[in-house]
Order: structure tokens, then C-alpha cells, then sequence
């Protein structure tokens, strides 16, 4: 049996250095500007997990992003703790949330935010004092 671990997250983009600003001011992603076969390349580090920006121009070929939710790869979801505050200082910075924070089940507080190109990211607070 073959062994997977996770890699990276891809995003394609209109406006690769408005997405990486996106990240990194609302969430505090670390950005790595670096040349890939000489052109400019955008990454992101966020939660220890690799984010790709692609950039996308006019004519590409690449189609609209999806409304949420959709069948398919539906977003990604990202452990936090002291969801309430993070929610507040996301709201503060103009951040949509398109699911308030809520309890979702004993124990895991949720919240969902719409990021460049219409990403859906949901926030996970794991946690027993949540009943």
C-alpha cells in the first residue's frame, strides 16, 4: 500500500500579488517571492502548509471560480485557537465571512471566510469548553 502525505494547496490567481497581500495581512501567511525558469513566483507559508499562486492572465483558458458550495474540492480548513477573537480581528480587517462562528458539535467551533477568487477557508477551534 502506497503512503500519502499532503504537499501543498494551488491557487490560480487574476492578481497573484493582491492574493499573497490578501494572506498575509488577514491571516498572517509568510510570502516567498522567488524566480521559477525566470518569471516572478508567489508561495505562501500559512499554518505550515505550502500555498502556490499561479497567475492567470486573459485568454488562458482558466475558468471563473465556482460559487461556494460546489460539488468537488469544496475549501480548505485551517486549525485555530480562540476562534471568537480571530473572528473579530478578521471582521475588523473587512474579512467576509460567508458561516459565522458557531458551535458545530460538542467540542469544535466553526466559522467559514471567503478569500481571493471566492476560496472558501473554514477556521477550526478544537476544543472541550465548547458545549
Amino acid at each position: 500500500m502506497s503512503n500519502y502525505t499532503f504537499d501543498h494547496i494551488h491557487l490560480r490567481s487574476p492578481d497573484p500579488e493582491a492574493t499573497a497581500t490578501w494572506f498575509e495581512r488577514m491571516m498572517g501567511a509568510q510570502v516567498l517571492r522567488t524566480l521559477q525558469q525566470g518569471k516572478p513566483r508567489i508561495d505562501l507559508k500559512l499554518g505550515g502548509i505550502d500555498i502556490f499562486i499561479a497567475p492567470v492572465a486573459a485568454g488562458d483558458g482558466v475558468n471563473a471560480a465556482p460559487t461556494t458550495p460546489y460539488q468537488g474540492l469544496d475549501h480548505f480548513g485551517l486549525t485555530v485557537s480562540g476562534i471568537d477573537a480571530i473572528a473579530a480581528d478578521l471582521k475588523a480587517k473587512g474579512v467576509e465571512f460567508t458561516k459565522e462562528v458557531h458551535t458545530q458539535r460538542p467540542g469544535v467551533r466553526i466559522c467559514f471566510i471567503r478569500g481571493p477568487q471566492g476560496v472558501s477557508i473554514e477556521l477550526l477551534d478544537r476544543d472541550a469548553k465548547y458545549v
